[in-house]
């Protein structure tokens, strides 16, 4: 959804197309489930605990790349291209 932070849609264009049908799912059910997506994100950073409900082999992904992130933002200004989101 629009309100989004950039670090899931930064993770879709570049995790979603080496995932399998299954994680597929799963990473579908986490963006559309949480009320507010920012709580993703929030689990994502380690700010919040992941529900059991969602914690799951996406949601590892998700951290191991919100970590990753975090170093990489260090090393270069990250790109607007996030703003301008494909229409669905």
């Amino acid at each position: 959804s629009s309100h989004t932070p950039p670090l899931c849609s930064l993770f879709a264009k570049e995790k979603l197309p080496k995932m399998s049908e299954q994680q597929l799912d799963l990473y579908d059910r986490l963006i559309n489930e949480p009320s507010n997506d920012w709580d993703i994100y929030y689990w994502a950073t380690e700010a919040k605990p992941t529900p059991a409900v969602f914690e799951n082999e996406v949601m590892a992904m998700l951290r191991d790349f919100a970590k990753n992130e975090k170093r990489e933002q260090r090393l270069r200004q990250p790109d607007l291209e996030y703003l301008f989101e494909p229409p669905r």
